[in-house]
């Protein structure tokens, strides 16, 4: 019996989504238990550094920069922008002292569930699907035959396509929303 596309692809990737949101979690749970919520409220500042570096792939990706391997380059960027997140994700923590910040935390979180719906899913569906398509051919369902019997499974990686859509201009709010958020610190903070 086949695996289905959501027990092999949308499972992983819900568990990584809520990984994410169960360590942001207990990170903010230890520092407030410890007493060391003032570290949480600089944890931003090499969350976005890693958010920055991980974008040398983007760079890659377009051709704006040469030099380095793409695909580890990919990889430095999951990575990256995975812990950039929640450490982003702590220092947001459960404090609602303004809006432009949680905006900001939620244009990241967006962003962040996007990127992961690129990496983990639509690849990984793409070959599912073809694989189902490609096994029921080797039972002798038609071509017409076995498209049929993976339609769902089509329209499910048919939508994941749009991803791409929505990632790039969700990092630029992201962007727009964390600078002005960096900007306001800097300002309130006397820093500048």
């Amino acid at each position: 019996m086949m695996t289905s596309l959501w027990r092999q692809h949308v499972l992983p990737f819900s568990l990584l989504v809520g990984l994410l949101a169960a360590a942001t979690l207990a990170g903010d749970y230890l520092l407030h238990r410890l007493n060391l919520v003032w570290v949480g409220r600089y944890m931003g500042i090499p969350g976005t550094i890693l958010i920055i570096g991980s974008l040398v792939y983007s760079l890659r990706k377009r051709k704006f920069i040469t030099t380095g391997n793409a695909k580890s380059l990919l990889t430095l960027h999951e990575i990256g922008t995975w812990l950039g997140s929640l450490m982003v994700l702590i220092h947001a923590g459960i404090h609602f002292n303004a809006i432009l910040p949680w905006l900001a935390t939620v244009a990241m979180g967006v962003n962040v569930i996007s990127g992961m719906v690129g990496k983990l899913l639509l690849d990984r569906s793409r070959r599912h699907l073809q694989g189902q398509r490609d096994s029921f051919q080797l039972r002798g369902l038609s071509r017409p035959e076995a498209e049929q019997a993976v339609f769902w499974d089509a329209v499910a990686v048919d939508a994941m396509t749009l991803w791409r859509k929505v990632h790039i201009p969700i990092f630029i709010v992201f962007a727009t929303l964390a600078l002005g958020h960096i900007i306001s610190i800097f300002l309130f903070w006397g820093w500048i």
